[in-house]
Formats: C-alpha cells, sequence, structure tokens
C-alpha cells in the first residue's frame, strides 16, 4: 500500500525513571503532565507518572523522546476503537 508508513521496530530505552526514548510509535492519542497514552507497533501504551513532557516527537520516524518522573507503563493489545475505555481504566 502506497500510502502506508514505513514501519520501524518498537523500541524503549529508559534513563534513571527520568527520560524514555522509544521507536515504532504510530501516534500520540493523549499526552498531559500525568501520562500519555501511545499507538505503538506492539499495541497501545500507557506511561503515568509526574511532571511529563515531550522532548523530541518525530511520527515520521516513528521516535519519540519524554521526560519526567515514570511511576508505570502499560501495554493493551486492544483495538483503537477501545482507546478511551482503556485510558479511562488506567486514570481510575
Amino acid at each position: 500500500m502506497a500510502d502506508e508508513k514505513k514501519r520501524s521496530r518498537h523500541t524503549v530505552s529508559m534513563e534513571e525513571r527520568e527520560r524514555i526514548r522509544m521507536g515504532g510509535v504510530l501516534e500520540v492519542v493523549s499526552f498531559d503532565e500525568e501520562g500519555v497514552m501511545l499507538e505503538t507497533e506492539c499495541g497501545l501504551m500507557m506511561i503515568k507518572g509526574t511532571a511529563l513532557h515531550m522532548g523530541k516527537l518525530d511520527l515520521d520516524a516513528g521516535e519519540i523522546m519524554i521526560e519526567g518522573l515514570f511511576d508505570s507503563i502499560t501495554y493493551s493489545d486492544g483495538a483503537l476503537s477501545e482507546k478511551h475505555s482503556f485510558l479511562g481504566k488506567l486514570f481510575r
């Protein structure tokens, strides 16, 4: 398919619970200082923490860098149509 983006491997690298670099990111679904929801090559990913902010975002390359203090990282294999209910469950 000509319109399909080139897929990259999903990678996660964390430094001292304060910086995460990722590859294989397809979409940033939501983002605030306490949580980030991403669609990745391996499913939906939710990152929870404090004072989170985006240091770099390049969706064409599938790369993101997030900084802050991380508390948890959770994956879901749910479809994108389920992303809002997944987000609601994680923020309870």
